[in-house]
C-alpha cells in the first residue's frame, strides 16, 4: 500500500491546525454519537485532535490513530495545554492493530476519500471490523460529490481557503484547481499556496476518491456494516436528494 506524502504542507501539523481549526460546525454532531454508543472512542486520522478533544473535554475516553507524526506533535501539544488526556497512535488506518476493542470508532471530515483505491478502503474497514465490540458503532463523514466541481475547467483556479501562518508571517492563501477521472473516480486537486515570505508558489496535489451515496452504502454492506442510519447534513436531518454530506451511522452484521 502507496503511503501518503506526509511531507506535503497539507499534512504539516501547524499548517493544518490553523487552516481546519475554524472547522467546528461537526463536533456536536460527533458529540451525540458518542452519547448514543458510549466510549472507549477510536477516531481514525484524527489530525490535531479538532474533533477529539472537544469530545474528551465532554468526558470522552478517546484513542486517536494518524500517519502524520507532526500532526500528532501539534495535537499533544494542544492536549497538554488544555490539560486533556488523550492516546495518541502514529499508524496506518489501513493496517492497524491496538489491541482493544471500541463502543465508538468515528471516521471524521471526509478522510475516507483519502483511501483511493478499493483495497485500501477494504483493509481499513477490515481493521474497524475487528476494533469494534459487538454492540458498537461505525461513523463515516464523507460529502456528496458535486458534479459541477468535478466537472470544472482544470485549468482555471478558484479560491479554496486563507488562513494565519503559523510563523506569524500573515496570511497564506490557497487556489486550486482540479482534474477529474472518471474511471477510477479520483479528482485530483492542485493545490497553489501563497505563502508571507516566498516569491513563488508552493504547488501541491491531494487526490481524493470520489464515493457516490448508493456505491458508498453498498461497500459498507458488502464488507460487513449494518447501516442504521444516514443523515445528510450535521444537524441528523435525514439524507435526502439535495444532501451535502454522508452521514452513515454503522453497526456490525450479525
Amino acid at each position: 500500500m502507496e503511503p501518503p506524502d506526509v511531507d506535503h504542507l497539507y499534512y504539516q501539523g501547524p499548517h493544518y491546525d490553523q487552516r481546519y481549526r475554524v472547522i467546528t460546525e461537526d463536533i456536536p454532531f460527533w458529540i451525540r454519537r458518542a452519547e448514543e454508543y458510549g466510549d472507549p472512542v477510536l477516531e481514525l486520522a484524527i489530525g490535531t485532535g479538532r474533533v477529539a478533544i472537544p469530545m474528551v473535554k465532554e468526558g470522552f475516553k478517546v484513542t486517536g490513530i494518524d500517519i502524520s507524526d507532526s500532526m500528532m506533535d501539534v495535537g499533544k501539544e494542544k492536549t497538554t495545554r488544555e490539560g486533556v488526556d488523550i492516546e495518541w497512535v502514529v499508524g496506518d488506518i489501513r493496517d492497524f492493530h491496538l489491541g482493544k476493542k471500541f463502543n465508538l470508532i468515528i471516521f471524521p471530515l471526509n478522510t475516507i476519500c483519502h483511501l483511493l483505491r478499493l483495497e485500501d478502503l477494504e483493509s481499513c474497514l477490515s481493521c474497524v471490523k475487528d476494533h469494534m465490540l459487538p454492540e458498537g458503532g461505525f461513523v463515516v463523514d464523507a460529502f456528496v460529490p458535486d458534479q459541477e466541481r468535478l466537472a470544472r475547467d482544470p485549468t482555471e483556479r478558484f479560491f479554496n481557503t486563507e488562513y494565519e501562518d503559523p510563523e506569524g508571517k500573515g496570511m497564506v492563501k490557497i487556489f486550486e484547481s482540479n482534474e477529474y477521472d472518471p474511471t477510477r473516480q479520483v479528482n485530483r486537486v492542485r493545490f497553489y499556496y501563497q505563502i508571507p515570505g516566498r516569491t513563488e508558489e508552493l504547488v501541491e496535489e491531494l487526490n481524493m476518491r470520489m464515493f457516490f451515496p448508493q456505491e458508498l452504502d453498498a461497500l459498507l454492506k458488502h464488507n460487513g456494516f449494518r447501516i442504521e442510519a444516514k443523515y445528510g447534513d450535521y444537524d441528523d436531518a435525514p439524507f435526502g436528494r439535495k444532501s451535502p454530506k454522508q452521514m452513515v451511522v454503522c453497526s456490525l452484521q450479525e
